[in-house]
């Protein structure tokens, strides 16, 4: 990777945006398109607005797949007192540092986790309803990136990464996804009824197993909690081969991903998950191989010439 990409990663990582108030990445992410599409291959329309909530869009040139990447991550809402509320599934350990902020100014606090109950540490009481996430701590070494939230800031990035030389398709940038979803019904709607495409790849991140391990490639999963259409997960798989990058297969029984959305949706979508492993999941320390950032990269680029 790049140093600009790594900055680029670490950036996306510190961005605060837990599911439910994802503005600020999406205001990023208008700003790097701007700013940035006139070194792409082709200039995207930007689609977003009032009826998008906080989602965006990237159009280029005649679509015939896309690919879904969400933007927001899990947290804690602060409750009564010092309680607080998971955002999501996140890892709890006393001690995990917190940051947000409320009426009051910036907050830095420490998370306790009592019988399973948790509370936040911090100088005074912190206004309820505020969210809270994990604080940032980017590490990088020759193999390895870790830092808190590259679920999903990975598959933001290597979203962002194909769009350098994208010529046709859609990238629809999510939200909700970790806290139940919600958005891509209306996104496949507005895909399907717009653009009639009815292939997409779900760029996200997925887990370390006895089965997936990490440097050995980005991750083509087979089914999580949801099953796939195997005919064109089939297709997937013969386009990886056909591409010589380094893949791994992935069978799972649990998880999920806004592909159980896109299935869900009244349209006759195709979805396949792609993305590389992590392990440390929905932890401050989440971490992946350089190797397979760059076969997610290559791997999507692929896939989306040929889709």
């Amino acid at each position: 990777m790049q140093p600009t990409d790594i900055e680029l990663l670490k950036t996306l990582c510190g961005i605060f945006a837990p599911s439910g108030n994802e503005s600020a990445l999406t205001e990023f992410l208008i700003d790097y398109v701007k700013t940035n599409q006139s070194k792409w291959k082709v200039r995207p329309e930007l689609i977003y607005g009032d009826e998008f909530q906080d989602c965006l869009i990237l159009k280029f040139g005649k679509p015939r797949a896309s690919i879904f990447a969400h933007i927001d991550t899990i947290g804690f809402s602060v409750r009564y007192e010092n309680q607080l509320v998971p955002i999501g599934g996140p890892e709890a350990e006393t001690g995990y540092k917190l940051v947000g902020y409320d009426a009051m100014g910036p907050i830095e606090c420490k998370l306790k986790e009592e019988e399973g109950h948790l509370f936040y540490d911090f100088g005074r009481g912190i206004e309820s309803g505020t969210d809270l996430v994990f604080k940032s701590d980017f590490r990088e070494s020759d193999e390895f990136v870790q830092s808190c939230y590259l679920d999903n800031r990975l598959g933001v990035f290597s979203a962002l990464k194909v769009a350098e030389t994208l010529e046709d398709g859609l990238i629809i940038f999510s939200c909700w996804e970790e806290h139940g979803g919600g958005t891509v019904p209306y996104l496949c709607k507005w895909m399907y009824e717009h653009y009639q495409v009815k292939q997409a790849l779900v760029s996200d991140i997925t887990w370390i197993t006895e089965g997936v391990s990490h440097g050995n490639g980005v991750v083509v999963s087979l089914r999580d909690s949801s099953v796939p259409r195997r005919t064109f997960v089939n297709k997937i798989l013969a386009l990886a081969e056909e591409s010589g990058v380094p893949y791994q297969i992935e069978v799972e029984r649990s998880g999920g991903s806004d592909g159980r959305e896109i299935q869900l949706s009244p349209y006759p979508i195709d979805w396949c998950f792609v993305g590389a492993p992590e392990d440390h999941v929905h932890s401050p320390d989440e971490k992946v191989h350089k190797d397979d950032i760059k076969a997610m990269v290559s791997l999507y680029q692929h896939l989306m010439k040929k889709l």
